[in-house]
């Protein structure tokens, strides 16, 4: 397997976006920092012409035979990610919610170093924090995000305004720890993966985001799905604080971890 001439991943998971991800890629495709990134869109076994759109365009894809969910396809993005020899990974959404303007300013903060010559590990775009656009979202939303920051809080004494974002840069030592067996939640990676990342001792940062509302397509948080997540990631947040803390699982990996 050849080696990345780039250093920067693009991945966007994918799934029926054929009426959005052209519109996505168009603006994708007018960065300028464009020339020092690749995008790979992972479709996870879409019906429409999502894959088709995206092959014709001559990016990067990996089609699922079958549906394995959010979560399995970004984890297998990284592994493509680590295999490659990048050294970021920027993760958007297909659907146009996540604006390309969003690349430039996450890549520019990953590269970023603090007074003692530290990098971030982990970049997260926020719609909650001073300089964000504003964002409407559903009430039971609201009280899941607030829920989520208090959590986080409570166990790691950082807090995080933006705790489900799916617009987030990673460094090569975050992306590379999340590629291996077991470090990622492969259904609803979200606040979870942040608690266990600060517990870990990565570095994690929040910048402000411009997002939009989805025009086009079904949310796979629509309907109900939105009160089942939010208990359902309740007690993902718990059982992490759990493992890291109590059983400390994982805590010797994260010395393992090669620094690019």
């Amino acid at each position: 397997m050849g080696r990345a001439q780039k250093e920067l991943l693009i991945i966007i998971p994918a799934y029926n976006e054929a009426a959005n991800i052209g519109a996505f890629l168009d603006k994708l495709e007018a960065l300028e920092l464009i020339g020092d990134a690749d995008i790979l869109v992972m479709d996870d076994a879409s019906t429409d012409a999502t894959c088709k759109i995206v092959k014709a365009r001559k990016h990067q894809v990996v089609t699922h035979i079958f549906n394995l969910g959010y979560g399995s396809g970004l984890q297998i993005g990284y592994k493509y990610a680590a295999q490659k020899g990048y050294r970021y990974v920027i993760q958007m959404d297909a659907d146009g919610q996540h604006d390309a303007c969003n690349v430039e300013n996450i890549y520019k903060k990953l590269k970023e170093a603090d007074e003692k010559g530290r990098r971030p590990d982990i970049v997260l775009g926020s719609r909650f924090v001073p300089g964000s656009v504003t964002y409407h979202t559903s009430l039971v939303k609201k009280i899941a995000y607030s829920l989520f920051r208090v959590m986080i809080c409570m166990g790691t004494g950082r807090k995080i305004m933006d705790p489900t974002t799916g617009l987030q840069g990673l460094s090569r030592r975050a992306f590379t720890f999340y590629s291996r067996y077991n470090h990622f939640d492969d259904k609803y990676p979200d606040a979870n993966m942040i608690m266990q990342m600060l517990l870990l001792g990565y570095r994690v940062e929040e910048i402000p985001a411009v997002m939009h509302d989805r025009t086009e397509g079904v949310s796979m948080h629509s309907g109900l799905k939105p009160v089942v997540y939010m208990f359902r990631m309740m007690f993902s947040i718990i059982a992490v604080a759990l493992r890291i803390k109590l059983f400390h699982v994982d805590v010797e990996a994260v010395d393992e971890e090669a620094v690019w």
